[in-house]
């Protein structure tokens, strides 16, 4: 019920995403359903029908990752300050996001059944004209409701729980690295810590008061520190001090390089000041998968290569063998795993050379959004090198595409390109405070969009040979 209030409420934009989602989670269960009724026209070839269900493969992973980039761009289920108090905490609001995503998806996969039962003629009592919309159609034959049903629910399924997975709660503060192991007092080795004075140890509660100090002052921000430190009377202090000299601790003004453990009433007021409910900070800037993501990349080409020379260029009127399927998946993936690096090392590469303070604002924002932007840019950059193969390895005596190929290009193309932009949507509504501040201190606007303009086209001079590179390796073994 809260799904269906925050979907009429929302903005015109948020609906045309919706609606996006919807319209590739359509023409998804159309190719699905189209692969059921081609298996269904020919019994005796299982292996081409199977091969034309795994090229669904594509479009279907396209859609759920618009379906992910458009749950991440919701304004309305985005975690805010106080909502936690009314039982909407991140949990109940990535249930919000799963759910409206599944109702998006499921609208398309019934605008599927019904395109596919009216072009078959189940709804209108005219059977389609042409022997490949016959084939595609199973025109004359019954439709098994189990397996028409596991097709539809396919694009929703996989959405809402990529979107789940996706906006899970996180717990926000960074995990705290171990110190490193050493010895620390005489004739114990565990881990170390702060040096010790004598009898500091044997204290009743010194270390449990240590311990719970350190985390709530980790956890508290540092104007409810200082407040709950002036809470503090000076009498309290001044008995800790004693109770302190009383346990028998030798310290002196010279000898202490350490402060002393907060007392009982500063860990009291520390744990009972409340945590501010803010948005989960996103992950640090990772360039680590880069060489991964070459790795992968150099494996898909190699399994292409290794494809097309035992093969050979397609012949007129059959699909690309499940080798090119394979190489074009592994191939795609690197170029995901190394887009966030790519990005990052197009940042880096801005601010070289005594920048200025365009290219230094190009520079940081590109290293700044090379999470969100990098990884649909692999992804656009791999559809990209493809479409470039299929014009010219697959012009005209290769297969010939009809209109369930176009459907399956189209959809790719259109999904990743949509998921590009809506993540440059996310990053700019990221930046909205940065840019803000500039304003205040007075940048002028057309310094911003100068810099919007220079990374633009330091992406694409980065890309752009790139994916030439992959397109001429990956066709050379398929061009003969």
């Amino acid at each position: 019920m809260l799904a269906l209030r925050l979907t009429r409420i929302a903005h015109l934009a948020v609906h045309l995403r919706r609606l996006l989602v919807a319209v590739a989670s359509a023409g998804t269960g159309f190719l699905l359903l189209c692969a059921l009724g081609h298996a269904l026209s020919h019994p005796d070839a299982p292996g081409a029908s199977a091969l034309r269900l795994a090229w669904c493969a594509a479009p279907l992973a396209a859609a759920v990752y618009l379906a992910v980039a458009v749950a991440r761009t919701d304004p309305g289920t985005r975690p805010r300050s106080g909502l936690s108090a009314i039982g909407l905490g991140p949990g109940r609001l990535m249930a919000v996001s799963a759910t409206t995503t599944a109702l998006s998806a499921a609208l398309g996969s019934v605008a599927a059944l019904l395109a596919f039962l009216y072009l078959r003629g189940s709804l209108t009592g005219r059977p389609p004209s042409g022997r490949v919309a016959a084939d595609a159609l199973a025109v004359g034959q019954s439709l098994p409701a189990p397996a028409v049903l596991t097709l539809l629910v396919l694009t929703p399924a996989l959405a809402s729980a990529a979107v789940a997975h996706t906006l899970r709660p996180r717990d926000p503060r960074p995990a705290a690295s171990p110190a490193p192991r050493g010895y620390g007092r005489f004739g114990a080795y565990g881990w170390g810590k702060a040096r010790e004075t004598f009898g500091a140890y044997g204290r009743y509660g010194a270390r449990t008061a240590a311990a719970a100090g350190s985390r709530a002052a980790a956890a508290v921000p540092a104007d409810s520190r200082a407040a709950a430190a002036a809470a503090v009377p000076a009498g309290s202090r001044a008995a800790g001090a004693a109770r302190v000299g009383a346990g028998g601790a030798l310290q002196t003004q010279g000898s202490d390089h350490h402060p002393p453990a907060p007392t009982d009433v500063t860990t009291q007021a520390l744990d009972a000041a409340p945590a501010p409910e803010t948005e989960p900070t996103p992950r640090p800037q990772n360039t680590t998968a880069l060489p991964w993501g070459i790795a992968i990349l150099t494996a898909g080409l190699t399994v292409e290569t290794y494809t097309g020379n035992a093969a050979g260029a397609p012949t007129p009127g059959t699909a690309p063998s499940a080798g090119v399927l394979i190489g074009w998946a592994l191939t795609a993936l690197g170029l995901a795993l190394a887009g966030p690096g790519l990005t990052h090392l197009c940042g880096r590469l801005l601010q070289a050379a005594r920048p200025g303070a365009l290219r230094l604002l190009a520079g940081r924002v590109l290293m700044e959004e090379s999470q969100r932007v990098g990884r649909p840019l692999g992804v656009v950059a791999a559809v990209a090198a493809a479409a470039y193969v299929t014009t010219t390895v697959y012009d005209g005596d290769g297969p010939g595409f009809g209109p369930l190929s176009t459907l399956g290009a189209l959809l790719v193309a259109g999904c990743t390109v949509a998921t590009l932009l809506t993540a440059a949507v996310e990053a700019r509504h990221a930046r909205v405070d940065t840019k803000d501040a500039l304003l205040r201190l007075g940048a002028p606007p057309a310094t911003l969009r100068a810099a919007a303009a220079v990374r633009a086209a330091a992406l694409l001079a980065l890309f752009g040979p790139l994916v030439l590179i992959v397109a001429v390796l990956a066709a050379l073994p398929l061009d003969h």
